[in-house]
Protein backbone atom coordinates (compact mmCIF):
# COMPACT_ATOMS: atom_id res chain seq x y z
CA UNK A 1 0.00 0.00 0.00
CA UNK A 2 1.25 3.48 -0.88
CA UNK A 3 1.80 6.48 1.33
CA UNK A 4 0.39 9.93 0.54
CA UNK A 5 1.82 13.40 0.96
CA UNK A 6 -0.63 16.32 0.91
CA UNK A 7 1.01 19.69 0.26
CA UNK A 8 -1.43 22.26 1.62
CA UNK A 9 -1.74 25.69 -0.04
CA UNK A 10 1.96 26.26 -0.75
CA UNK A 11 1.01 29.19 -2.97
CA UNK A 12 2.62 32.54 -3.74
CA UNK A 13 0.08 34.58 -1.77
CA UNK A 14 0.80 32.58 1.40
CA UNK A 15 4.57 32.71 0.99
CA UNK A 16 5.53 35.99 -0.66
CA UNK A 17 2.24 37.69 -1.55
CA UNK A 18 -0.82 39.19 0.13
CA UNK A 19 -0.69 36.90 3.19
CA UNK A 20 2.97 35.92 2.95
CA UNK A 21 5.18 35.58 6.01
CA UNK A 22 8.84 34.66 6.60
CA UNK A 23 8.07 31.27 8.16
CA UNK A 24 6.42 30.11 4.93
CA UNK A 25 9.61 30.87 2.99
CA UNK A 26 11.74 29.17 5.63
CA UNK A 27 10.05 25.77 5.15
CA UNK A 28 10.53 25.72 1.35
CA UNK A 29 13.59 23.45 1.32
CA UNK A 30 12.08 21.02 3.84
CA UNK A 31 8.81 20.86 1.89
CA UNK A 32 10.65 20.27 -1.39
CA UNK A 33 12.81 17.57 0.22
CA UNK A 34 9.64 15.88 1.49
CA UNK A 35 8.02 16.01 -1.98
CA UNK A 36 11.14 14.54 -3.61
CA UNK A 37 11.33 11.73 -1.03
CA UNK A 38 7.71 10.70 -1.66
CA UNK A 39 8.13 10.89 -5.42
CA UNK A 40 11.39 8.90 -5.33
CA UNK A 41 9.72 6.18 -3.26
CA UNK A 42 6.88 5.90 -5.80
CA UNK A 43 4.36 7.19 -3.28
CA UNK A 44 1.54 9.61 -4.09
CA UNK A 45 1.73 13.39 -3.78
CA UNK A 46 -1.26 15.72 -4.09
CA UNK A 47 -1.76 19.37 -3.25
CA UNK A 48 -4.52 21.75 -2.31
CA UNK A 49 -4.93 25.21 -3.79
CA UNK A 50 -6.74 27.91 -1.88
CA UNK A 51 -8.95 29.31 -4.63
CA UNK A 52 -11.10 32.42 -4.50
CA UNK A 53 -13.07 34.44 -7.03
CA UNK A 54 -13.38 38.20 -7.53
CA UNK A 55 -16.28 38.29 -5.03
CA UNK A 56 -13.98 37.11 -2.21
CA UNK A 57 -14.70 40.15 0.01
CA UNK A 58 -18.41 39.25 -0.06
CA UNK A 59 -17.83 35.70 1.26
CA UNK A 60 -17.86 34.65 4.92
CA UNK A 61 -14.08 34.32 4.88
CA UNK A 62 -13.65 37.64 3.08
CA UNK A 63 -15.73 39.44 5.69
CA UNK A 64 -13.55 38.05 8.50
CA UNK A 65 -10.24 38.27 6.62
CA UNK A 66 -10.63 41.21 4.22
CA UNK A 67 -7.40 40.55 2.32
CA UNK A 68 -8.00 39.34 -1.25
CA UNK A 69 -5.68 36.40 -1.91
CA UNK A 70 -5.33 33.33 -4.11
CA UNK A 71 -7.71 34.74 -6.71
CA UNK A 72 -8.10 32.06 -9.38
CA UNK A 73 -5.57 32.34 -12.19
CA UNK A 74 -3.48 35.13 -10.63
CA UNK A 75 0.21 34.88 -9.81
CA UNK A 76 -0.72 34.77 -6.10
CA UNK A 77 -2.86 31.67 -6.72
CA UNK A 78 -0.01 29.72 -8.32
CA UNK A 79 2.23 27.31 -6.42
CA UNK A 80 5.35 28.85 -4.89
CA UNK A 81 9.00 28.54 -5.80
CA UNK A 82 10.79 25.22 -6.27
CA UNK A 83 7.70 23.34 -5.08
CA UNK A 84 5.76 24.54 -8.13
CA UNK A 85 7.90 22.50 -10.53
CA UNK A 86 7.88 19.44 -8.26
CA UNK A 87 4.07 19.55 -8.02
CA UNK A 88 3.40 20.30 -11.68
CA UNK A 89 1.99 16.84 -12.52
CA UNK A 90 0.34 15.96 -9.21
CA UNK A 91 -3.43 15.95 -8.61
CA UNK A 92 -4.59 19.36 -7.38
CA UNK A 93 -7.63 20.08 -5.26
CA UNK A 94 -8.94 23.63 -5.51
CA UNK A 95 -10.88 24.75 -2.44
CA UNK A 96 -12.70 27.92 -1.47
CA UNK A 97 -12.76 27.07 2.24
CA UNK A 98 -10.16 25.76 4.68
CA UNK A 99 -10.79 22.05 4.11
CA UNK A 100 -11.14 20.40 0.71
CA UNK A 101 -14.34 18.41 0.12
CA UNK A 102 -12.81 17.05 -3.12
CA UNK A 103 -9.74 15.86 -1.21
CA UNK A 104 -12.03 14.16 1.33
CA UNK A 105 -13.86 12.37 -1.51
CA UNK A 106 -10.51 11.30 -3.01
CA UNK A 107 -9.36 9.94 0.36
CA UNK A 108 -12.58 7.96 0.77
CA UNK A 109 -11.79 6.07 -2.46
CA UNK A 110 -8.06 5.30 -2.14
CA UNK A 111 -6.73 3.64 1.01
CA UNK A 112 -3.24 4.66 2.13
CA UNK A 113 -0.71 3.21 4.54
CA UNK A 114 -0.13 6.72 5.91
CA UNK A 115 -1.09 10.29 5.05
CA UNK A 116 1.33 13.13 5.75
CA UNK A 117 0.52 16.83 5.48
CA UNK A 118 2.86 19.77 4.99
CA UNK A 119 2.44 23.40 3.96
CA UNK A 120 0.58 26.43 5.26
CA UNK A 121 -1.17 27.73 7.27
CA UNK A 122 -0.71 25.21 10.08
CA UNK A 123 -3.47 26.51 12.36
CA UNK A 124 -6.05 26.87 9.58
CA UNK A 125 -5.82 24.81 6.38
CA UNK A 126 -3.27 22.19 7.46
CA UNK A 127 -5.30 21.50 10.60
CA UNK A 128 -8.60 21.42 8.69
CA UNK A 129 -7.33 18.99 6.06
CA UNK A 130 -5.70 16.77 8.70
CA UNK A 131 -9.13 16.44 10.34
CA UNK A 132 -10.66 15.57 6.96
CA UNK A 133 -7.94 12.96 6.34
CA UNK A 134 -8.57 11.42 9.78
CA UNK A 135 -12.32 11.38 9.07
CA UNK A 136 -11.90 9.85 5.59
CA UNK A 137 -9.44 7.19 6.77
CA UNK A 138 -9.89 6.64 10.51
CA UNK A 139 -7.45 3.71 10.69
CA UNK A 140 -4.68 5.33 8.63
CA UNK A 141 -1.80 7.00 10.42
CA UNK A 142 -1.89 10.78 9.85
CA UNK A 143 1.46 12.57 10.14
CA UNK A 144 2.73 16.15 10.27
CA UNK A 145 6.39 17.16 10.31
CA UNK A 146 6.62 20.40 12.33
CA UNK A 147 9.60 21.44 10.16
CA UNK A 148 7.30 21.42 7.11
CA UNK A 149 4.40 23.56 8.36
CA UNK A 150 4.18 27.21 9.33
CA UNK A 151 1.87 29.97 10.50
CA UNK A 152 2.31 33.73 10.56
CA UNK A 153 1.77 33.49 14.32
CA UNK A 154 4.27 31.19 16.07
CA UNK A 155 2.02 30.75 19.12
CA UNK A 156 -0.86 29.62 16.88
CA UNK A 157 1.54 27.26 15.08
CA UNK A 158 2.48 25.68 18.42
CA UNK A 159 -1.18 25.51 19.45
CA UNK A 160 -2.09 23.85 16.14
CA UNK A 161 0.63 21.24 16.64
CA UNK A 162 -0.71 20.56 20.13
CA UNK A 163 -4.27 20.20 18.79
CA UNK A 164 -3.04 17.88 16.02
CA UNK A 165 -1.26 15.72 18.61
CA UNK A 166 -4.50 15.67 20.62
CA UNK A 167 -6.31 14.44 17.51
CA UNK A 168 -3.83 11.54 17.38
CA UNK A 169 -1.85 12.94 14.49
CA UNK A 170 1.75 11.74 14.70
CA UNK A 171 4.20 14.66 14.90
CA UNK A 172 7.52 13.66 13.33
Amino acid sequence: MKKLLIVVDYQNDFVSGALGFPGAREIEDAVCEKIRAYQSAGDDVVCTLDTHEENYLETQEGKKLPVPHCLYGTEGWRLYGKAAALLEDCPKFEKSVFGSAALFDYLRKIPYESIELCGVVSNICVLSNAVLARTAQPETEILVDPACVASSDSSLNEAALAVLAGLQVTLL
